[in-house]
C-alpha cells in the first residue's frame, strides 16, 4: 500500500492508527503522523482567521435587540423594530406569484439582467415620472433586493482607495458594501432639528451643512449616496437640496447612487435627483424595491435604473455575485406594476401608511415626548431624552458600553415589552451624540399591534421627567 493510500484510510477513520501493510518509508512517515496527531491535541490546526472586513466589530443592533426580546419578561414582545410588514401584499400580488410557479420558465434561471416582463414593467412605470421613454434592455437591471443591487454598484465603479460620501445616520449595509471592494468611507452628518428634544419636528428639519459635504469632496470621491425617503429619519429630501448635490456632483463628476427604496411611501412633494436635468441624469443610478413596494420585504426583488454607461457595469457585477435574481417573484412584481395603477394600489399604500404613522404617533403626544414626523417611509424617530433611566439598572455589558439609545432601547423591551431600534447604529462614534436620545419605531405593523404598543408604552410615564 502507498503512502497515500494509508493516510487516506488514516482520515476516513478518524485519525484512528492503521498500520501500514507495506514497510514502504513514506507509508510508515504518513501513519507516524497520523498517531501523533490522534495522541497529541495540541497539533490541532488553528481555526481559519476571518477577514478583517467582518473581525472585531461590535455586536450588531439586531442580534443585540432580538436577544434582548428573547430574554425579557414582557412576553410576547411587540417589535416595532426591524422594518418588516406585519401583513401580506394586496392579493393581486399573492395570486401572481402563486400562478408564476405554475409557469414552466419561472421556476428557472431568468436572464442575468433580470426577466422581460420585469424590466418592461418597470419602464412602463417609470418612464412618466422620468419624463422621456426608459429603454428596459439598456437602462434597468434586475438585482437580488435593494441591497445586492448597491453592492453591485460599488463593485461595479469602486476600487482600492475611492471615496464614497455617505450621510449620517445611514443604512448599515452601506458600509460593509462599500469596504469590500476597498471603498474608504467619507461622512457628512444630516444635522437634526435645533428643538428636537423638546418639541415636534418635521423630519424635513433634518439638514445638510453644504459646506461641510463640500469639504468632503476630494480628487478621490467616486460617489455619494443620498437616500431618499430617508431610513431612519423619514425625510424625503427637498428639490433644492437635490440641485445643489447634484450640481456638486456634476462638478466634480462623482457618480449619484440615490437608493429610493421607499418611492411609493412619501407625504410630501417628492423628487427623483435622476429627473433634475440630462447632466445630473448621466451620472445618477437609482435603486428601487418590490419588497418595500409591494410589502414583501421576503422577495428580494430589487432593480437599479440609470444610463446604459452606468447601468453596464453594474449588471456586470451583478452576474458575478449572483448571476441572476429568483425567477418566480420576478414575474409576481411585473404583475404588480401591470396591475398597481387598476387596483388603486399605490394611492392607498400612501393612505394607510399615513394612517398608521398617525395612530402611532397619538402615544408621543399622551406621553409629551417629542418625535420627528416623517415625511416618507415607515419609520419615526422618538427624543427620549426627558426618559429617565434607573441609575443602577443592570444592563448587560454589551449594552452598558454602548450609548444611551442602546440603553433605551433594552429598557423598553425589558420594561415594557417594545423593540425599537437605537439609531446610533447608524452613525460612526464621533456623530453618534447626535443620535444617542433618539429610538427609532417602524409603523408597517397591523393596527392591532400598534395599539398593543401604545398601550405598553404608556408604562413609561413613571420614568418621564415633565
Amino acid at each position: 500500500m502507498n503512502s497515500c493510500a494509508s493516510f487516506s484510510r488514516c482520515l476516513s477513520r478518524n485519525w484512528r492508527l492503521q498500520i501500514p501493510s507495506c514497510n514502504h518509508p513514506q507509508s510508515i512517515q504518513v501513519a507516524g503522523l497520523c498517531l501523533r496527531r490522534y495522541s497529541n491535541p495540541t497539533m490541532t490546526p488553528k481555526p481559519p482567521q476571518p477577514a478583517a472586513r467582518v473581525a472585531g466589530r461590535k455586536q450588531d443592533v439586531w442580534t443585540i435587540v432580538n436577544e434582548g426580546a428573547a430574554a425579557s419578561p414582557k412576553q410576547p414582545i411587540v417589535n416595532m423594530g426591524q422594518g418588516f410588514f406585519g401583513y401580506n401584499p394586496p392579493e393581486f400580488i399573492i395570486d401572481a406569484a402563486k400562478q408564476a410557479l405554475d409557469k414552466v420558465e419561472c421556476n428557472q434561471y431568468s436572464p442575468t439582467r433580470g426577466r422581460p416582463r420585469l424590466r418592461k414593467a418597470l419602464a412602463d412605470a417609470y418612464s412618466p415620472l422620468w419624463g422621456r421613454k426608459l429603454n428596459p434592455d439598456t437602462e434597468i437591471t434586475i438585482t437580488t433586493g435593494a441591497n445586492e443591487g448597491m453592492l453591485s454598484a460599488f463593485m461595479g465603479f469602486i476600487e482600492e482607495g475611492d471615496e464614497v460620501i455617505i450621510f449620517e445616520p445611514f443604512f448599515d449595509q452601506y458600509i460593509s458594501n462599500i469596504e469590500m471592494p476597498g471603498g474608504k468611507i467619507v461622512y457628512v452628518p444630516l444635522h437634526p432639528p435645533p428643538k428636537g428634544a423638546t418639541q415636534n419636528s418635521s423630519a424635513g428639519e433634518w439638514t445638510i451643512d453644504f459646506s461641510e459635504l463640500e469639504a468632503a469632496i476630494s480628487p478621490k470621491t467616486k460617489m455619494i449616496v443620498l437616500n431618499t425617503p430617508h431610513n431612519p429619519v423619514g425625510k424625503v429630501f427637498s428639490k433644492d437640496e437635490l440641485l445643489k448635490i447634484g450640481e456638486l456632483c456634476v462638478k466634480n463628476n462623482i457618480i449619484i447612487l440615490s437608493d429610493e427604496v421607499y418611492d411609493r411611501l412619501y407625504y410630501v412633494p417628492f423628487t427623483r435627483i435622476a429627473t433634475l436635468s440630462p447632466e445630473i441624469e448621466s451620472l445618477t443610478l437609482t435603486v428601487g424595491s418590490a419588497g418595500k413596494n409591494f410589502y414583501a420585504t421576503g422577495w428580494r426583488v430589487g432593480w437599479l435604473i440609470g444610463p446604459p454607461h452606468l447601468i453596464e457595469y453594474v449588471a456586470a457585477a451583478h452576474t458575478r455575485i449572483c448571476y441572476s435574481s429568483v425567477s418566480p417573484l420576478q414575474e409576481a412584481a411585473a404583475v404588480g406594476f401591470e396591475q398597481a395603477d387598476a387596483n388603486g394600489f399605490w394611492q392607498s399604500a400612501v393612505e394607510e401608511m399615513r394612517g398608521k404613522v398617525d395612530r402611532f404617533n397619538e402615544i408621543w403626544k399622551e406621553l409629551d415626548l417629542p418625535f420627528s414626523d416623517p415625511e416618507g417611509g415607515y419609520f419615526v424617530l422618538v427624543n427620549m431624552k426627558k426618559v429617565n433611566l434607573p441609575a443602577d439598572y443592570p444592563f448587560p455589558d454589551h449594552v452598558k458600553n454602548r450609548p444611551r439609545d442602546f440603553k433605551l432601547s433594552w429598557f423598553l423591551i425589558q420594561e415594557v415589552g417594545v423593540a425599537a431600534i437605537p439609531p446610533t447604529e447608524f452613525y460612526t462614534d464621533d456623530n453618534a451624540h447626535i443620535g444617542e436620545d433618539w429610538l427609532r419605531f417602524a409603523v408597517c405593523k397591523e393596527d392591532a399591534v400598534l395599539e398593543s404598543a401604545k398601550e405598553r408604552l404608556r408604562g413609561l410615564k413613571k420614568y418621564i421627567s415633565n
